[in-house]
């Protein structure tokens, strides 16, 4: 073969390549860029829809990331059995952070610099929450705490968020619970020596008094602490006629059993942290006729609640706990919000802003407010009796 000829055939063959390639191209983009009918136009794209999450599955706080959980995949599998978000599966990516400040803000780098990342749910605890607020907000990454009840959680900026009530409609409201409806005066207040422990006391304490109740003794705890018998001897020793607890389940599951070792035998008040099943397999009979309030009782009476309650007893076999909830109605308000705005991050940010009449279980029919969360919550009053959480009335 001549040189003229291998060129010509080297031509053609390089021709033929680019032809092929053209093709494989074109067909790939026929598929999508196919409208519902088959014709051309617009895109169906079908990748997932990942919503990142932050909080503990594994130290002293895993019993919440496994409670969160179990919310979340009902939430998932309920959306994603009617067509997910637009057209497109929802999913979420879990990291462990074990609720630790040092923890949460490489987990938030990570998520902010994953472009399929459109929203951020967590962390469990404020203090590890806020530790991260400031690199969402600075990402543009919409932030929602479900369990952050910080009264400064959502001020960091307009992409932090929050479906939980605020520590000062909850801490008010339990003091209500233990000096006028309980009729207790002299009060003997232990809380958990963080940000939000300190916090929430403050906020008890001051409606307490404006009650008229007196505060005999006030006692901080570290989360690490095991042996709480000296702080509850100084409660003893102030004569109270109730113990008021500041704390999550575990570890006031121990206070309750360790009082009896030191012989404070008094009526117990505890903030709705304290409310699930686990407060009582830990607490056992030490926790007979202990007091909270919740914002879910699996036992409401509303529709909402009951559809919510039904189904996560067919999936799980037990009864969900607020944890379990509030995680649901995560999930299902940024479901809601992207299916209605879109699922760009700004997108998710706006609509949030824009969204009414949120469907919850909740708040019911809810709508953030000006300090970007729900307005409206609900409070009810329980007791554990027999091994069981029961409403209290007065």
């Amino acid at each position: 073969m001549t040189s003229r000829n291998r060129f010509v055939s080297r031509v053609r063959l390089m021709t033929l390549s680019f032809l092929t390639l053209a093709l494989l191209l074109t067909a790939c983009g026929k598929d999508t860029q196919t409208d519902a009918k088959g014709g051309a136009g617009t895109q169906t794209n079908k990748s997932p829809i990942v919503i990142g999450v932050t909080g503990p599955l594994t130290g002293d706080n895993a019993e919440y990331g496994k409670q969160w959980r179990k919310g979340f995949d009902l939430a998932l599998e309920e959306i994603n059995a009617n067509g997910g978000v637009k057209g497109r599966p929802l999913e979420y990516v879990f990291e462990d952070t074990q609720s630790d400040p040092k923890q949460t803000p490489p987990v938030a780098q990570k998520f902010v610099a994953d472009s399929k990342i459109v929203a951020v749910i967590g962390d469990f605890s404020s203090p590890a929450s806020m530790a991260a607020s400031s690199i969402y907000q600075r990402a543009g990454l919409v932030q929602l705490g479900i369990t952050n009840s910080h009264p400064d959680f959502t001020s960091t900026g307009n992409y932090i968020w929050s479906n939980t009530s605020n520590q000062r409609d909850d801490a008010p409201y339990l003091a209500t619970l233990a000096v006028q409806e309980l009729k207790k005066k002299r009060l003997a207040v232990l809380y958990l020596n963080t940000d939000w422990g300190k916090t929430t006391a403050d906020l008890f304490i001051s409606k307490a008094k404006e009650l008229g109740a007196e505060i005999v003794a006030r006692e901080a705890y570290l989360s690490n602490e095991k042996d709480f018998r000296p702080i509850l001897t100084k409660a003893r020793d102030a004569t109270p006629d109730a113990l008021i607890l500041i704390s999550y389940y575990n570890e006031g599951a121990l206070i309750a059993q360790q009082r009896e070792s030191v012989g404070l035998d008094t009526t117990v008040v505890a903030i709705g942290s304290v409310y699930s099943p686990q407060f009582i397999r830990l607490g056992g009979e030490a926790v007979e006729g202990i007091y909270t309030a919740t914002r879910f009782y699996p036992g409401d009476a509303r529709p909402e609640v009951q559809r919510f309650v039904q189904a996560y007893q067919k999936k799980y076999n037990e009864d969900p706990d607020s944890f379990s909830a509030v995680a649901y109605d995560g999930i299902k308000i940024l479901a809601q919000v992207m299916e209605q705005y879109g699922t760009e991050r700004k997108e998710i940010r706006d609509g949030l802003e824009a969204i009414k009449d949120l469907d919850t279980v909740l708040y019911g029919k809810a709508t953030f407010g000006s300090d970007r969360r729900l307005q409206n919550p609900r409070f009810l009053s329980l007791i554990v009796q027999n091994g069981k959480f029961v409403l209290w009335h007065p």
